[in-house]
């Protein structure tokens, strides 16, 4: 693959992870049969990255790594990552939260979960100070 590819390559995945993360910002008001198809789309964006990222280890562009690192970060942090099956986690973590699935589907409920563990975090350790 040659580096002009790799870079069209690149931009394109980024752009289509643009216009993916446009899709599923508006997930909510669409139907099952709607999330569905997106749901397939996040899964073959994804591949398609991967197959780039390995294709493009032996190019040395900035361009080409700068498209794929855009487009790794709404898959994974944008909202396109509610529609992408979660990751198993560590059997420590299963014990001490249990079965919880960590993964929110919005901003607001990400926000929400993150200030309800950081309050506990910081009761938790006034107990530990405490008890000290």
């Amino acid at each position: 693959m040659g580096e002009e590819e790799a870079a069209a390559a690149a931009a394109r995945v980024a752009e289509q992870a643009r216009e993916l993360q446009d899709a599923a910002a508006g997930l909510l008001s669409r139907s099952s049969a709607e999330e569905e198809a997106l749901r397939r789309r996040a899964a073959a964006l994804g591949a398609e990255l991967a197959r780039l990222r390995k294709a493009a280890a032996h190019a040395d562009s900035d361009k080409v790594e700068e498209d794929l690192d855009r487009a790794t970060c709404l898959i994974s942090d944008g909202d396109i990552a509610a529609l992408l099956p979660s990751k198993t986690h560590g059997t420590f973590l299963k014990m001490f939260l249990g079965p919880v699935n960590l993964r929110a589907p919005r901003k607001e409920v990400q926000l929400k979960v993150k200030e309800e563990y950081n309050s506990y975090r910081v009761c938790y350790n006034c107990t530990i100070d405490d008890n000290l």
